[in-house]
């Protein structure tokens, strides 16, 4: 007898992304802490935020600001404070990964995948309906 598997999407963890209040500070924490520097650095206008990339091994801590009052990671402060905001998982393929994570039953923020910082493409899956966490799945 023989069980499909369907194929696994997920490459790798692309990053975690930490909501943080004053992205200078936490840039010279991680810096103090870990000895981290910043890979990369960019304004995602149209998400209102700026981001900071510490590389770690092939993944990235990403830790992002608000950049304007009505930014997600705005409200993700005002309502829950500074700490874990979401985890980006490597995909070979966003809009096929999209699709199967609906048909799986997650509930899409991005019905189609967009542009994303570092020149990627990405799609955000809202917490309910993937249990509890904010996804966004990052094709390079």
């Amino acid at each position: 007898m023989t069980i499909y598997a369907p194929p696994v999407l997920l490459t790798e963890i692309d990053h975690i992304a930490i909501a943080v209040e004053d992205l200078e500070a936490a840039i010279a924490y991680y810096a103090e802490a870990f000895g981290a520097v910043v890979h990369h650095r960019e304004i995602v206008e149209s998400d209102g935020v700026e981001e900071a990339l510490i590389k770690v091994a092939d993944s990235y801590i990403q830790l992002t600001a608000a950049t304007r009052d009505d930014s997600p990671i705005a409200r993700h402060l005002e309502r829950r404070g500074e700490g874990l905001h979401h985890v980006g998982y490597r995909v070979d393929d966003c809009a096929a990964a999209l699709a199967r994570m609906v048909a799986a039953g997650a509930t899409p923020i991005d019905t189609e995948p967009r542009p994303g910082s570092r020149g990627t493409t990405v799609a955000f899956i809202h917490p309910k309906g993937s249990l509890g966490t904010l996804i966004e799945l990052v094709q390079e």
